[in-house]
């Protein structure tokens, strides 16, 4: 399997290119919703850029003044799960730093960057976790 290593300087430089992104977006949002574990730091790190304080973590209910903060948009399995969580899923904005390139992606979603490829992209937050995987 090959994989696509991503630096915290990428981290950063995404999730300033992601912010920009949503700020451009005809709405705001009074908070950010994610999904442990991908999501968490990216949700952080875009909550600082966008000046939102509250981030809220596997709710059971999502309000669509929410923004729905993810790693990598990839099988869909993630969109899937949140999409029927949603108060008004019309008003879902599903923002991630990766987007799998050849994927359809759902009108919802925001991402920074789409992949180089097939590849496995591991986040500085994943490291450890996929190295003891190959074990």
């Amino acid at each position: 399997m090959s994989t696509q290593n991503v630096s915290w300087n990428e981290i950063e430089s995404l999730v300033e290119i992601l912010s920009k992104k949503v700020l451009k977006l005809p709405r705001t949002f009074s908070s950010i919703t994610t999904l442990s574990r991908g999501g968490l730091v990216p949700s952080r790190l875009l909550a600082d850029h966008l000046g939102i304080k509250k981030i809220y973590v596997d709710k059971k209910k999502i309000s669509s003044n929410s923004l729905f903060v993810d790693d990598i948009f990839d099988t869909g399995d993630t969109f899937n799960e949140v999409m029927p969580r949603i108060d008004d899923s019309s008003k879902l904005v599903f923002a991630t730093l990766f987007a799998r390139r050849g994927k359809k992606y759902p009108k919802q979603l925001v991402y920074a960057k789409k992949t180089n490829n097939n590849a496995y992209v591991i986040f500085p937050w994943d490291k450890l976790e996929f190295h003891r995987s190959k074990k």
